[in-house]
């Protein structure tokens, strides 16, 4: 296979990159040359945002596939899609299960509502917008049977730039009296990077088509699973403070962002990030690793990282002084586990 990667050099399309490396196949990137491709990829140079920012792709393909993460603008999207249309057999769009029409219930399908005012040829809206607007993009230049629409959930791994796993990874390594969000049973859903990556991969190779909640199936993990093997992984002790939900959302904690992957069971949020049905893409063979590999491999690349910098933005994670005085109210109130 002779694939084109547009970007490649993060997360997603990092893991899509060294996957397709691994198969033997010949693989392209077209990025601005910030970070370096996995090993083993040819890399053109262009800004797909600039006028004549595809120009390069005009030194490669044709390609069997293209796959393309982008989360800005459709229009972006757009550009690429139609430039490579008649260079590339099939095009790949890493999309999001956010373009479902908030809120989906739990089991949503993929004949779920779509967000509606999502546009092909619009500028940066807001995420959902985007990213269906993205997809509409690819449709409109391959058409329904060349197009693989990949909408991931919760994407967890190695390399991971949003910080979500990193920072409860960092946090359990600190230790001490740790606000664990309950129950310690409720079920999360997520997909690794490099399952999403390798099954996209696999699809492309078969000629698949269509639109694919990608995601492990609801409950592959716990909140539990998930700090235990923070805890094991890093060798630390924390006591772990499990919190009933009220408790957290009434200490004014935000779920998701200061609480990283959690979200309060029984909530509208709590069906649309973690109860997705995915039996089409487990047919189509979807197939997700344990949640003890995704962490290991994580805090081992976490600490390969040079800098002390946490590999994350401003945002994501519970600030010190905020989780001590949730646990001061518990350990006063007594409804903490």
């Amino acid at each position: 296979m002779r694939l084109l990667v547009l970007g490649g050099t993060e997360f997603v399309g990092r893991a899509l990159v060294a996957g397709a490396v691994g198969r033997g196949w010949e693989v392209t990137v077209l990025n601005r040359g910030r970070r370096p491709a996995p090993a083993g990829a040819r890399t053109l140079r262009g800004d797909r945002t600039a006028p004549g920012g595809l120009g390069s792709l005009d030194a490669g393909g044709p390609w069997d596939a293209v796959v393309d993460t982008w989360k800005g603008a459709p229009r972006v999207v757009r550009d690429a899609a139609r430039s490579l249309r008649g260079r590339a057999g099939r095009y790949a769009y890493v999309s999001s299960c956010s373009v479902y029409a908030w809120s989906p219930p739990a089991g949503y399908t993929e004949d779920a509502p779509l967000v509606g005012g999502a546009r092909a040829d619009a500028d940066a809206t807001d995420y959902a917008r985007d990213k269906r607007g993205g997809e509409l993009a690819v449709l409109d230049a391959f058409g329904a049977d060349r197009s693989l629409l990949v909408r991931a959930g919760l994407i967890l791994g190695p390399h991971e730039n949003v910080g979500r796993l990193p920072w409860w990874l960092t946090r359990v390594a600190r230790g001490g009296p740790l606000l664990a969000p309950g129950p310690r049973a409720l079920p999360l859903q997520y997909v690794d990077a490099r399952d999403l990556a390798g099954w996209t991969l696999d699809a492309l190779e078969r000629g698949t088509s269509g639109p694919y909640n990608l995601i492990s199936e609801p409950g592959h993990t716990t909140m539990g699973g998930l700090l235990d093997a923070c805890a094991a992984v890093t060798g630390a002790r924390p006591e772990f403070v499990w919190t009933p939900p009220r408790a957290v959302l009434d200490a004014g904690i935000a779920p998701w962002t200061e609480l990283p992957v959690w979200v309060a069971p029984g909530s509208a949020e709590h069906d649309a990030l973690h109860s997705a049905d995915v039996s089409r893409a487990v047919a189509a063979g979807l197939v997700c690793r344990p949640v003890t590999e995704t962490v290991a491999d994580t805090w081992a690349w976490l600490r390969s990282l040079d800098s002390a910098e946490p590999p994350w933005g401003a945002g994501i994670g519970l600030a010190p002084e905020k989780e001590a005085a949730a646990l001061a109210a518990q350990a006063q109130d007594g409804t903490a586990r």
